[in-house]
Parts: structure tokens; C-alpha cells; sequence
């Protein structure tokens, strides 16, 4: 007789919000990239300042995506955004972009402690009996 209980196991609701981070971070890579041309035809043009700028923050942002599970990772999410949003001193578009990415970031480490605290009262669906 074995001791584990029959069905499959419980969903981990981590494994889908890492999912869910590392996304936005290649999203926020690919609007940055984007980002681009519009620096190239407006404002002062691409100097090798602002072409290192974008394309080093593109790079970090990719890396950063493969340390998404790591407990800290939306805090650093979090926090790299001041970086995006110091991109005002490159085109005033860039730092809104950050401005934006910042307020997504915050939703995202608001929902990170909503469902923290859901699953310590066990109030999960995952945590449910089954019916």
C-alpha cells in the first residue's frame, strides 16, 4: 500500500507566474529593440551612447528572463526599471517606455504577493479538496 495520494498533482501556480515574467521580459526586450529606429529619425539620432544603451538593456532584459525563479527576481524586475526610465536622457519616449514597464512591473509584484498570501491561508484552487 502506498502512501501518496491518487491523481495528479497539484498545479504549481509558480511555475506559470515564471511564465509569466520571463514573457514580459522579452516583450519589454522586443519594445526596447523597437525602440530603435524611433531614436534613429527623432531627436539627436543614434549616437554609439544610445545605440549601447538600447541594445545593452535588450541583452540584460533577455538575460534576466532565465532567472526568473529566483525569489527575488520580480524585486529586480522591479527595480531595473529605473534604468528604462533613466532612458529619458536618451529620447523622452524611452523613459515613458520605462514610465509603462515600471506600472506593469509593480501589477506584477502586487499579484506575486496577492497569491503568496492566497496560498498560505490555502486559498488556492489548487489547494481545494476536490468535489
Amino acid at each position: 500500500m502506498s502512501d501518496t495520494p491518487a491523481g495528479p498533482a497539484a498545479p504549481d501556480p509558480w511555475k506559470s507566474f515564471r511564465g509569466v515574467m520571463a514573457g514580459t521580459l522579452i516583450l519589454e526586450a522586443i519594445v526596447v529593440l523597437l525602440a530603435l529606429p524611433v531614436v534613429s529619425m527623432v531627436g539627436g539620432g543614434l549616437t554609439a551612447w544610445s545605440t549601447a544603451y538600447l541594445v545593452g538593456f535588450t541583452v540584460f532584459l533577455v538575460l534576466l528572463s532565465g532567472v526568473q525563479g529566483r525569489p527575488w527576481a520580480v524585486w529586480l524586475n522591479l527595480g531595473v526599471q529605473l534604468i528604462l526610465v533613466a532612458g529619458f536622457l536618451v529620447y523622452p519616449a524611452i523613459g515613458m517606455v520605462g514610465v509603462v514597464f515600471a506600472i506593469v512591473w509593480g501589477i506584477i509584484a502586487y499579484l506575486r504577493v496577492e497569491v503568496l498570501r492566497r496560498q498560505r491561508q490555502g486559498r488556492l484552487p489548487s489547494q481545494q479538496p476536490p468535489q
